[in-house]
């Protein structure tokens, strides 16, 4: 195996001269001493010792994105733009789930602050639990103190940079859009109570009904997931409401919810209209196209590593705001009197 030795002897240089350049020290190097490294360990197939890179620089070149579930593509969109972002810096992304564990998440940002990862980005809603919340916010500190970089994309809540979705506005833009549809009757499958993301995206629907003089919605709490609005899907049907249209308040639980509603005979749009929340790419397959709230989920990711990497005073807040989007899983009541207009094209 070629040695760093066999590298600097060929090129007629110190071993620390070699080093520098190779291993991408901050110290300045010469253009002519340079290339004679770089060309001897060409000629010699030497390979680059990450570890001495690191150790070198003070970091690696690694970013840790930090998710929540792997499978849903939510998290998978936003780990794609960071990862997109991450090679137009030359650097690496580590991928880690935490699976929803607030203890698995705490345990990966200690592995790649032992790692020496340059930055650490953490996407995923926080939890109304104080205590696992601060031992989250008191490890990033200690990563941060040696020189580390983290932003969120999420609630800002960690002291960090943070890419915030405007979810109660989207909620409650979302709630005005499918009234002016018609409708007045409204569940929401709200996902589980302690959630953030969640208790916003529903807060904000049920304020933008209230605005309108609309009356409060039929509550249904359950999983944040695809199986959690399946079964809030079923749990509604079983009370036997007189509701027009439903909102879960992500695009997964809609998925599922949509699953259910056929598997016991509903219609939808027909029979009941549906929408989501996050525009997740898989819904260009699904049949009814499902109304939703889009948020730029690439984009995002990109915007936490472009925090992330660049110098800032106190911590960022970069806000992103969602855009409604109508499609055919929402349907128009018609108000007697009046004839149907056409829907206008949406950013479908």
């Amino acid at each position: 195996m070629v040695t760093l030795e066999d590298v600097a002897r060929d090129a007629g240089v110190s071993l620390a001269t070699a080093s520098r350049v190779l291993n991408g020290s901050s110290r300045q190097v010469g253009a002519i001493l340079r290339a004679r490294v770089e060309s001897s360990a060409l000629r010699l197939g030497y390979r680059v010792d990450a570890a001495a890179q690191t150790l070198a620089r003070g970091a690696s070149n690694v970013v840790g994105v930090v998710i929540q579930d792997l499978t849903d593509p939510y998290f998978v969109a936003i780990a794609d733009g960071a990862i997109r972002a991450a090679d137009l810096h030359d650097m690496v992304v580590t991928l880690g789930t935490t699976y929803r564990d607030p203890e698995r998440e705490i345990a990966l940002v200690a592995t790649l602050h032992a790692q020496r990862a340059r930055a650490i980005l953490i996407t995923g809603s926080r939890v109304s639990d104080d205590y696992m919340l601060g031992r989250l916010r008191a490890e990033l500190d200690v990563y941060r103190a040696s020189g580390g970089r983290v932003a969120v994309i999420g609630q800002a809540l960690l002291g960090t940079d943070t890419v915030a979705p405007l979810n109660r506005e989207g909620g409650r833009s979302l709630a005005h859009a499918i009234a002016g549809e018609g409708h007045h009757r409204f569940a929401v499958l709200a996902g589980p109570r302690h959630m953030f993301t969640a208790a916003d995206r529903t807060l904000g629907f049920v304020e933008g009904l209230a605005e309108l003089g609309v009356p409060p919605p039929v509550m249904v709490y359950g999983g944040f997931d695809r199986d959690g609005g399946h079964a809030a899907a079923v749990e509604l049907l079983d009370m036997k409401t007189d509701v027009t249209c439903v909102f879960a308040v992500n695009d997964v639980m809609a998925m599922g919810a949509l699953a259910a509603f056929r598997s016991h005979g509903v219609d939808v749009p027909r029979d009941l209209s549906l929408a989501g929340f996050d525009d997740i790419p898989s819904l260009r397959d699904l049949v009814p196209e499902l109304t939703t709230v889009r948020l730029p989920l690439s984009r995002m990711g990109a915007m936490a590593l472009d925090l992330a990497l660049s110098a800032g005073g106190g911590p960022r807040v970069e806000s992103v705001e969602g855009e409604v989007v109508l499609r055919e899983s929402v349907r128009r009541l018609p108000v007697p009197g009046i004839a149907a207009v056409p829907r206008s094209a949406t950013g479908a």
